[in-house]
């Protein structure tokens, strides 16, 4: 299963942080018109395609009731006023064609106006007409000529938000490009180079800060926590790695008591946090073992959910993990931070940072 398996249990969160004073993360509330609410919870989602004939068709959510508008749980990525390339899930209508729709709502001065948190704008160019077409695992994307009108600054932004908002869906796993109907190898503006199969292993919001000599790393994505005291929200940064390495679980956890040097970007992870025995794995589940001080200030065995969630957000993004157990010191017998046992190990949810807008 990967990243973008379906939740298969539904958890209340109510998220903080270092400075998250209970502002919502993940999961769904019912809807207001308000800015993004303070409590959220993980729920179940459907957000898989299947192809018919190269073209994408919403997956079954059940009955609808009688005089509502059916919606979807989609994740959108787009650009906060940090500049980092965020996903914000969002309730669209209900489409035939999930994975164009998806685009769409990257448009600026499109659908998604009326929607943006405050601090986030559009990713792709005004008025910029998309097909997409799914084939074994590739969206091909195809662009009008407008598609070209965004600064040079935009552009590795523009191609990441694109190829992260696409491999959301279970049916693709790549991405190729083209402008009307032409395939392109670099990106119009400022020359990117495009991958023959862009995907997620790309990279997201890539951190080369603390490295000397980029040809001997590799890519990690991690999650911080970014935002500010109204709204935070989940971050995810391609951070880069000595080639080395071979224990990338280990890897993530160093990471995460880090904080990207010259960003506002935030962790829960206490910098002495430490494994006391090497991950273990065993059908999709990492088991890890930490020291005291994971639970950072909680006198009790408790640990807070922000450093579970950035925690089982990284972690599900490595190959083969699907859930994540917690102990201290040996011990299973944890409690999250509302006091309740963690009884079973924690998986990632469908989509981040869920809330009503």
């Amino acid at each position: 299963m990967s990243n973008k398996s379906k939740v298969t249990m539904a958890v209340t969160i109510l998220a903080s942080s270092l400075f998250l004073s209970g502002c919502g993360l993940f999961g769904g509330e019912e809807k207001k018109e308000i800015d993004p609410p303070k409590d959220v919870s993980l729920v179940e989602d459907e957000s898989s395609l299947k192809e018919t004939n190269g073209e994408q068709q919403p997956a079954t959510d059940g009955e609808e009731t009688a005089g509502e508008t059916a919606t979807v749980k989609t994740e959108l990525y787009l650009i906060d006023k940090s500049g980092y390339v965020v996903p914000q899930t969002m309730e669209l209508p209900k489409s035939e064609a999930v994975a164009k729709q998806a685009l769409d709502y990257l448009v600026d001065n499109g659908p998604v106006t009326d929607k943006l948190p405050n601090g986030f704008r559009a990713v792709i160019p005004a008025d910029t007409q998309i097909s997409v077409n799914i084939k074994e695992g590739v969206a091909v994307a195809d662009f009008s000529p407008e598609f070209k009108n965004y600064q040079k600054e935009d552009e590795l932004k523009i191609l990441q938000a694109i190829t992260w908002t696409l491999t959301q869906f279970d049916s693709v796993d790549k991405i190729q490009m083209r402008i009307n109907g032409e395939d392109i190898t670099e990106m119009p503006v400022n020359g990117t180079p495009i991958d023959e199969n862009i995907s997620r292993s790309s990279g997201i919001n890539i951190d080369t800060s603390d490295v000397v000599d980029i040809s001997n790393t590799k890519a990690l994505t991690v999650y911080y926590i970014g935002g500010d005291e109204e709204y935070t929200y989940y971050v995810p940064v391609t951070r880069r790695i000595s080639e080395t390495v071979s224990d990338n679980v280990t890897a993530v956890i160093e990471e995460l008591t880090k904080i990207p040097s010259g960003t506002n970007l935030q962790t829960g992870f206490m910098s002495d946090v430490a494994l006391l025995d090497q991950p273990k794995m065993a059908e999709g589940k990492v088991t890890l073992n930490f020291n005291e001080n994971i639970l950072g200030s909680f006198k009790e065995k408790k640990v807070s959910q922000d450093v579970l969630d950035a925690l089982v957000l990284s972690l599900t993004e490595q190959k083969g993990i699907e859930s994540v157990e917690v102990q201290v010191q040996g011990s299973a017998d944890i409690l999250n931070e509302e006091g309740k046992k963690l009884s079973e190990p924690v998986v990632r949810p469908e989509k981040v940072n869920t809330g009503s807008f």
